[in-house]
């Protein structure tokens, strides 16, 4: 009995290990990052996947600029609000994974507008844009089953 006690454990400890080594395996071949002004791209291929739905979120971080505009349509440049950080998704069902392999093209939301006092416009009755973003980095998050399965932040 004490012997089938210590197969059971030992054979699930190797279980355990070989579980955590598949999801440690996934990696982002070639990524690919565009800027799209006030919005962020990214391409790339996931290889490592197990069974199962994932989603890819980009998140990206830049330092922005904005215009500030006035009544009258006249517009000056802002004193440029602090950085910003934005993100989004794709999900991607567990089908379009084969052999574990799949690949992503995943782009983040624009930023919020500031108010004209972030923006640094001369008054409050004037309205502010972002007008681009320079970014500066960006994550990119793959979950499986509810797990994070691969996370990297890239410099651009």
């Amino acid at each position: 009995m004490r012997r089938f006690f210590l197969a059971c454990v030992l054979g699930l400890s190797v279980l355990a290990i070989t579980a955590t080594a598949a999801f440690a395996a996934v990696s982002n071949h070639n990524p690919s990052f565009s800027d799209q002004g006030t919005t962020l791209s990214s391409t790339g291929k996931l290889t490592g996947l197990g069974n199962g739905d994932i989603v890819v979120t980009l998140t990206a971080t830049g330092t922005p600029s904005a215009t500030c505009t006035n009544k009258g349509g006249n517009q000056a440049p802002g004193q440029n609000p602090a950085t910003v950080t934005t993100s989004g998704g794709e999900a991607i069902p567990a089908g379009a994974i084969k052999n574990g392999t799949v690949t992503y093209n995943v782009s983040t939301a624009a930023p919020a507008q500031p108010t004209p006092q972030a923006a640094g416009c001369p008054s409050g009755n004037w309205t502010a844009a972002i007008t681009d973003v320079a970014f500066t980095s960006a994550t990119v998050t793959v979950t499986q089953g509810g797990v994070t399965v691969f996370q990297q932040t890239y410099q651009l």
